[in-house]
């Protein structure tokens, strides 16, 4: 059998079908695939303890790797990768781990492609594993919201981001969801972009991979489902366990861009009894002390939105006692880190680290052009689109982030605002563009004058300060309000930027006023900041205070 077609039967699913005959329960066996070829060949050994599930229940495999499952009318039946194995990957670099029963097929009547018919459940399913061990410390790369519109953005991602994750040394990388723009036709070309990175790429479902002909959540997934799988899921890596869920609940009303993550009737963000079911199953076979990392599309809580996930405190309760966990999102398209405790309904031990993540697509793809060809497009909160690299050393989570196209200490923006400029971009046409980089004015505008630093990756537990010369180091207080280089962006670039955009107040924005002592003369600003993971960044300017 060639390889070739080894990779259409994994892309199927992983298993090994038998001849279908009538059956109530799925049947079948995990097992060390010797050979790769993926097929369980005499001799090769069945993998004990191996998780399988029908989405809610969640049995394990016996010493011979066995397993059996009930199974409903449709369902996807996959297993939790273990840790010191790897699961088949196909032609486009994703995980072969599931299988779908959906004997009738998707639906008619949807746009996109779902699942063709797959017929009566097989006899057996099996599931080939191959020996891969992991150290304890490791790196994953993730994304979120690459989000194209037209393919002229995917030709944005092409060559803004993938570039320089070709060949990287990670053990897999995650896409967080809004994958695509609605347009679900454009799945082959995006996974045939994102395979070139050369790792096994896991993916979440977001609010724009749904098909909106379907009549409710059931069936909303159906072309996300062809292409990737279950939309819940686990898999286990050195010593964590890595927990994909769907907490986009579609409300079945036709809409196609729902707009927020409450919806207008379209979607809320919610896991639903199903998945809680699931997760309760699935954790209750992992030690307590085990790092869970979870992964998902809208954040448990965002300050641009007035709403949490709605069953969040459900989850919190599956969650109580485990002390290591690290949970993270995307879909805001602003870079947020919350740490829930008790007064958030977070019972513990410890905070609860939620990390909305930078998006690639920046502000959907908006802004002027670069000598590239491709938009600026920073985030309206004033992050520059990129991408995280998390590191994992036993139950120890680090997040890195890193601006596509730039250098890996481009970490913070600094720019000066004095009283002509403001906050308003009403007054943006009586100064030139790029002002607010000029730190060149006179002694009368120091009153007003103040420096503010855009922290990409900052939170609540940062901290900022500064210094003029060899000066005493200042502080730098932490301001929830829009960045004035991305309320000035907007504005000057209308015909480039979407046209829901607006700069939005940011999590990670640091203020001082220039001291009004300064008499004229040419200074060192150097600014100092430590963020949420203790990593120290420095930005450096140069002021000039003339005369009056």
């Amino acid at each position: 059998m060639s390889k070739l077609w080894k990779l259409a039967l994994l892309a199927i699913g992983t298993a090994v079908l038998a001849p279908a005959t009538a059956a109530e329960n799925a049947r079948g066996q995990v097992f060390e695939d010797l050979n790769s070829n993926g097929q369980l060949d005499p001799g090769e050994p069945g993998i004990p303890d191996v998780r399988v599930s029908n989405g809610r229940n969640v049995v394990a495999t016996d010493a011979t790797g066995a397993y059996e499952l009930k199974v409903d009318e449709e369902a996807v039946i996959f297993i939790a990768k273990p840790r010191g194995f790897t699961v088949p990957v196909n032609g486009h670099q994703l995980p072969q781990f599931y299988y779908l029963h959906q004997p009738q097929g998707s639906p008619a009547g949807q746009r996109y492609p779902g699942i063709e018919p797959t017929g009566p459940l097989p006899e057996r399913i099996n599931f080939p594993l191959r020996r891969a061990e992991v150290p304890r410390r490791f790196e994953a790369i993730l994304i979120s919201d690459p989000q194209p519109q037209t393919e002229a953005e995917l030709d944005y991602i092409r060559d803004d981001v993938l570039p320089e994750l070709l060949g990287i040394q990670a053990q897999f990388g995650m896409t967080m969801g809004d994958i695509l723009f609605d347009d679900l036709s454009m799945f082959p070309r995006y996974n045939a972009l994102i395979a070139q990175i050369g790792i096994p790429w896991y993916n979440v479902a977001g609010n724009h991979e749904m098909n909106f002909e379907a009549a409710d959540d059931r069936h909303s997934l159906e072309t996300f489902k062809r292409y990737y799988g279950p939309p819940y899921y686990s898999f286990e890596v050195g010593d964590a366990l890595f927990v994909v869920l769907d907490n986009i609940e579609y409300q079945g009303n036709g809409q196609s861009d729902p707009g927020d993550v409450r919806g207008n009737g379209g979607y809320v963000a919610k896991l639903g009894r199903r998945q809680l079911d699931w997760l309760k199953n699935e954790l209750s076979f992992v030690p307590n002390d085990r790092l869970i990392f979870l992964a998902m599309h809208a954040p448990l809580e965002a300050y641009v939105y007035d709403n949490p996930m709605e069953d969040r405190a459900a989850l919190f309760r599956l969650l109580a006692g485990r002390p290591n966990l690290y949970a993270v999102a995307g879909h805001t398209h602003t870079t947020e880190h919350h740490y829930f405790d008790a007064e958030d309904g977070f019972s513990g031990p410890g905070a609860f680290h939620h990390h909305v993540l930078a998006t690639v697509s920046g502000s959907w793809w908006s802004g002027p052009f670069d000598p590239r060809g491709v938009p600026t497009t920073d985030q309206r909160d004033g992050t520059p689109n990129g991408y995280h690299v998390l590191t994992v050393d036993g139950t120890d989570v680090s997040m890195r982030y890193k601006a596509a196209g730039f250098p890996e200490d481009y970490q913070m923006r600094i720019v000066y605002d004095v009283a002509h400029h403001g906050l308003s971009k009403d007054g943006m046409r009586d100064f030139r563009t790029g002002e607010l980089f000029d730190s060149r004015f006179t002694v009368d505008q120091l009153p007003a004058a103040e420096i503010l630093v855009n922290l990409f990756d900052g939170g609540p537990r940062s901290v900022v300060r500064f210094r003029i010369d060899d000066g005493p180091y200042r502080p730098m207080k932490q301001v929830s309000r829009p960045d004035p280089y991305m309320v000035e962006t907007f504005a000057r670039n209308k015909a480039t930027v979407k046209s829901w955009l607006t700069a939005t107040p940011s999590s990670h924005l640091f203020s001082a006023d220039v001291p009004d002592d300064l008499s004229p003369g040419t200074y060192r600003v150097s600014v100092q900041a430590t963020d949420e993971f203790g990593r120290q960044h420095h930005v450096h300017s140069i002021l000039e205070i003339t005369g009056s």
